[in-house]
């Protein structure tokens, strides 16, 4: 038996468990991903995190989907272990960096009385080559092509923010069937490693509402890195402006997203939920 402290923690509703490697040893991480995110046997979460430590960052973080797949990237999650490092003094400045399967990311938190509320992230370059994302589409760039899921067209922006996203612009997201919809995308062939897909609906010039269907995860409150796609897809189809603030409402709350010219911000919140300990 091995037992595992935790902390349940947040991002606009997108929750994962977090483990901290620095003082724990996790042998079977794919396992404890399915176990633990169980919401009705497990702890219940969107996946598992390990803030592991680091040669070239501050730390490094894995994250295991609910289905024990290994993501590369998770905007949400990210902004977690910054506040993990930052509130447990693991780091003693507000400027950090953490080592993901994507690169290194640059983070600045924003703490009250010590304590970490907002984190922006430096998200890196969006990739838009397509056998880079990956898509199968033989194009340099996937922006507003037409494509056949069952029968239906849609017209899809692909786009790479570490994690591959599909983005489809809606007339309406909140009647939008995405239990139905959701997998088709996640598994129809034109993405040989899956993808996340989100659905978007444009407010204005410098708003948008979006609902993701996270490969791995099915449906999330949100999605970090898909709201950074968004927002990309957004600017390539004429319809966001480039570096100027982008409000991307999601149903666990809103992020501010600013698509530079060669890299991408996000800010948003972070929460501590709980702290417990699981024995396997």
């Amino acid at each position: 038996m091995q037992k595992l402290k935790f902390t349940k923690m947040q991002g606009l509703g997108n929750d994962y468990i977090y483990f901290n490697c620095f003082n724990q040893t996790i042998y079977e991480p794919i396992d404890l991903a399915i176990f633990a995110s169980d919401r009705h046997f497990g702890v219940g979460g969107d996946g598992i995190i390990l803030i592991l430590p680091s040669e070239v960052a501050d730390a490094k973080m894995r994250i295991f989907n609910a289905d024990g797949s290994e993501g590369m990237m998770c905007g949400n999650g990210i902004r977690c272990v910054a506040k993990y490092l930052f509130d447990n003094k693991m780091v003693s400045t507000k400027h950090l960096t953490i080592e993901t399967l994507s690169g290194i990311k640059k983070l600045e938190v924003e703490a009250v009385n010590d304590i970490v509320v907002r984190v922006k992230v430096d998200m890196g370059a969006p990739i838009l080559e397509g056998k880079l994302i990956p898509v199968t589409i033989d194009k340099p760039q996937i922006v507003n092509e037409p494509i056949d899921i069952d029968g239906v067209e849609f017209k899809i922006t692909c786009v790479s923010m570490g994690n591959p996203h599909c983005v489809i612009f809606v007339d309406d997201v909140a009647t939008l069937p995405l239990a139905k919809i959701g997998m088709r995308f996640e598994c129809a062939p034109y993405f040989p490693e899956r993808v996340n897909t989100e659905f978007v609906e444009v407010v204005d010039d410098h708003t948008i509402k979006m609902r993701v269907w996270e490969r791995g995860s099915g449906e999330t409150l949100a999605c970090g890195t898909g709201a950074c796609a968004s927002a990309v897809a957004g600017v390539l189809n004429g319809i966001l402006k480039r570096n100027e603030e982008i409000t991307v409402k999601l149903r666990g709350g809103d992020l501010a997203i600013i698509v530079a010219e060669d890299t991408v911000y996000m800010t948003g919140t972070a929460e501590k939920v709980f702290e417990g300990e699981i024995e396997l």
